[in-house]
């Protein structure tokens, strides 16, 4: 399995602990009520080695551009401003935050694939969080009249 099984659109199914990553993250009380309630679409796309990760909700889309191993400035959901990192380990899209500010704090994320064929987000930073996807796959017409 590579990293290539990633790219595609991914229906999310749940997430644990979300809520106490964010109050670590300083999000405040009415911001991760609501973003606990959402339950986005996450699109993965790579072309040229360019990746995009498209996260879209009813409250907001957060796109993040990125080549791996290069620095960027990310602008997270909830405005925080950090230092990203993408980097490939084995089948794993690994993602290093590096906070900017006094206060912010750094974050790590795996995205990777498990045998169930769900797309997971794990992040083992300050508070362990699990974010668990589904596969959305679009048959053509013909294939399903056929």
């Amino acid at each position: 399995m590579s990293t290539e099984k990633l790219i595609g659109k991914w229906t999310f199914l749940d997430s644990e602990n979300f809520d106490a990553y964010m109050k670590q993250c300083g999000v405040g009380l009415i911001t991760r009520k609501m973003a606990v309630t959402l339950k986005p679409s996450l699109t993965i796309s790579c072309e040229n080695g360019k990746w995009k990760i498209v996260s879209e909700s009813t409250f907001k889309t957060i796109v993040v551009e990125f080549e791996l191993d290069k620095e960027f400035e990310e602008t997270t959901g909830d405005g925080r401003k950090l230092m990203s990192k993408f980097t490939i380990e084995g089948d794993k899209l690994i993602q290093e935050q590096k906070a900017i500010k006094p206060g912010d704090k750094d974050s790590r994320f795996e995205r990777y694939i498990d045998e169930n064929g769900h797309l997971i987000i794990v992040s083992f930073s300050f508070t362990l969080i699990l974010q668990h996807f589904t596969f959305s796959l679009r048959y053509p017409i013909r294939n399903i009249l056929s």
